[in-house]
């Protein structure tokens, strides 16, 4: 006896989920037949984050900078490779002096475990104001 009043309690909150999704009310069929309802507002369209803050000064002194060192290597934009892309580092991280000076550190000294166990290698000859740039780029790409 428990298992059909389970079953049958199933079947009913089943019958339910599809009617909500099917609309049905019983009075709307007449309001559709009509016309009336509004049609689905238009796809946002996703704009990338180059296209967004390509005339941005710190997007374009951060790319250079990108471009001049191995960061295309392990970091993306928008996609994870071997590390974060930039966007879920700036996701994760509000654009404050004191988290520039955090990345920025770890960007010259290295490190790991905040994004899994592989690690980010040093980079020790990148200057301080650099490095703080590149940090400044990253926190720029907030979706």
């Amino acid at each position: 006896m428990k298992f059909n009043l389970n079953l049958s309690m199933a079947f009913i909150a089943s019958a339910m989920v599809a009617v909500s999704a099917c609309g049905g009310s019983g009075g709307s069929e007449s309001a559709s037949s009509e016309g009336t309802t509004a049609p689905p507002p238009p796809p946002v369209e996703e704009i990338s984050l180059e296209e967004k803050y390509k005339d941005d000064p710190i997007f374009i002194k951060g790319s250079e900078l990108m471009g001049q060192n191995d960061c295309p290597s392990c970091h993306m934009l928008e996609r994870k490779i071997v590390g974060p892309s930039y966007a879920d580092v700036a996701a994760k991280y509000e654009s404050t002096d004191e988290n520039v000076e955090l990345l920025a550190g770890r960007v010259i000294a290295g490190s790991v475990g905040t994004w899994g166990e592989i690690p980010m290698p040093a980079h020790p000859t990148l200057s301080e104001e650099d490095a703080k740039d590149l940090a400044k780029f990253v926190l720029l790409l907030k979706k």
